[in-house]
């Protein structure tokens, strides 16, 4: 009775932790935080595949890809056999992150789920810098779109947009951006916690209740 009241208040610590009020086992679409991330790997996993298959595509016909200096406006080639391979190697390594994201919420095995939560952080933390870039450098969004390529698509309509309701809309549309990629983060960081919780409430129930192996 004293073993299984000890497990009871260590589990009922874990709960009160002031962490345990950012924690909730329902995601999007009132799906659980396991579906949730597992349909979140298989869909990053699936642009990740498309990405590596037209990057194979260009390796084995470059000059279906390529674009000259001469294209671009510019003094400088769009992709060339060094960026191709660098870009090729971070596609694998994303597949394997949200395969193994996948898995680990598929299987329950929390450490599996950590590659892709830190991927998730350092690239939000990427859109805050953009984001904080274009409030303390509004002029850098001129600059940018005045080096764009003269062929392309609606670059005339966007210059001529007012600076500052363009700075505005930039940062509305970064803001949603960031509000979903933190959501999608709160939904694997509630998946890992529950799996973590679900592991460790599996090992105190057996402990407590098989007096050999205590």
């Amino acid at each position: 009775g004293q073993r299984r009241g000890g497990a009871r208040s260590a589990a009922a610590g874990m709960l009160s932790s002031p962490w345990a009020r950012f924690y909730s086992n329902s995601c999007c679409l009132c799906c659980h935080v396991r579906t949730g991330t597992i349909l979140l790997g298989v869909w990053y996993l699936i642009i990740n595949s498309v990405v590596l298959l037209i990057l194979l595509s260009a390796l084995t016909d470059p000059d279906q890809y390529h674009l000259t200096s001469a294209e671009l406006g510019g003094e400088f080639e769009f992709m060339d056999d060094a960026n191709m391979c660098i870009a090729t190697a971070i596609s694998l390594l994303m597949i394997l992150i949200c395969a193994m994201a996948t898995y680990g919420a598929y299987k329950q095995h929390a450490a599996w789920i950590i590659p892709f939560f830190c991927y998730q952080i350092f690239d939000f933390a990427l859109n805050t810098l953009v984001a904080i870039s274009v409030l303390v450098y509004p002029s850098t969004i001129q600059d940018y779109l005045r080096q764009l390529p003269t062929n392309f698509p609606y670059k005339e309509e966007i210059m001529s947009v007012n600076p500052t309701c363009l700075i505005v809309i930039i940062l509305l549309f970064i803001s949603i951006i960031l509000a979903f990629k933190g959501y999608l983060i709160s939904c694997v960081w509630n998946c890992y916690r529950y799996i973590n919780s679900r592991n460790n409430s599996d090992v105190l129930v057996y402990i407590t209740t098989n007096d050999t192996a205590v």
